[in-house]
């Protein structure tokens, strides 16, 4: 008698899932890295997630510029530097300008395998004696402090008005700016995307701005000037960029013309009725020549 068939599979695994991913575990001796959950896991873009995996797994000493990495990565420089941003933002990467001890002034970049680690517990990243590196800084919400002054030391008003509107320290509301002002600095997005200011920071700007405006220029120059000449990376938030370059308020349009000398205007080049000649005048007709030989003709 033939022996009974059976479709079933000869072994059940009872702790597979059902649905979803399906791990294939091989152990690794050599050539991998370890990541965080939390930093593999983390929410966002997946080119932030790709970029720390790499920084990750590089060794100590080679280069993480954006050009370096827009070599490695088929993102460009924009994706690579929000990548970048969001790492720093988030406490997994720091970039300090230090100076050495040869005085040179250079940027290094720290990668943090957990937010706020100690630095100080790794290899030393140059033997002959760099500054020890800094301790990441940690996000954290400032307590707004209002200072209230009393009326025997009030500041004058000539001091009040000549400081700079971008150095003000407790900004204008919001609600209360310039709605000209707010319009140009929530534009800076569309010509550099890193170029996002939040509303406390827009209020902060906008008086300066304001101060442009009303100096006679336009929208379009405000823009070309603070967004000219950006660094490939900023190592804090865009805001303070953009503050300098509004330090200085410019000189107004003069309201009435200034008396400039003028130039005599050229007459316009005409062919002459007589000869076809090419002459300068500022009525059609005949040439010098042509009127000097009509003159001879009437004497004769």
């Amino acid at each position: 008698m033939a022996d009974p068939q059976s479709n079933a599979p000869s072994r059940a695994d009872a702790g597979a899932p059902t649905s979803g991913v399906i791990h294939v575990r091989t152990r690794l001796t050599a050539d991998f890295t370890v990541i965080s959950n939390a930093l593999a896991q983390m929410r966002g873009s997946a080119v932030t997630v790709g970029v720390a995996a790499y920084i990750a797994s590089l060794p100590d000493g080679t280069p993480v510029s954006i050009p370096a990495l827009c070599k490695h990565f088929s993102e460009g420089e924009i994706l690579i530097s929000r990548a970048l941003r969001e790492l720093e933002e988030a406490g997994y990467l720091e970039r300090r300008r230090e100076r050495t001890s040869t005085g040179h002034v250079r940027t290094r970049t720290y990668f943090y395998d957990v937010p706020g680690g100690d630095p100080d517990s790794g290899p030393d990243p140059e033997p002959d004696g760099p500054p020890e590196p800094p301790r990441p800084r940690r996000p954290r919400k400032q307590p707004v402090v209002v200072a209230v002054t009393p009326p025997s030391a009030a500041v004058p008003e000539t001091a009040r008005a000549s400081s700079s509107p971008a150095e003000a320290e407790t900004p204008v509301p919001l609600a209360d700016a310039d709605p000209k002002a707010v319009a140009v600095l929530t534009g800076l997005r569309r010509v550099d995307p890193r170029l996002i200011l939040s509303a406390r920071e827009t209020a902060r700007l906008a008086p300066a701005v304001a101060q442009w405006l009303a100096a006679g220029l336009l929208p379009t120059h405000i823009t070309d000037h603070l967004t000219a000449r950006l660094p490939d990376y900023f190592l804090t938030r865009p805001v303070g960029i953009l503050a300098y370059r509004l330090k200085e308020t410019p000189l107004p349009v003069p309201t009435r013309s200034v008396d400039l000398p003028t130039r005599p205007m050229v007459a316009p080049m005409r062919n002459c009725d007589g000869c076809e000649r090419a002459f300068r005048s500022a009525e059609p007709g005949r040439c010098r020549d042509c009127r000097a030989g009509d003159q001879l003709r009437a004497v004769g």
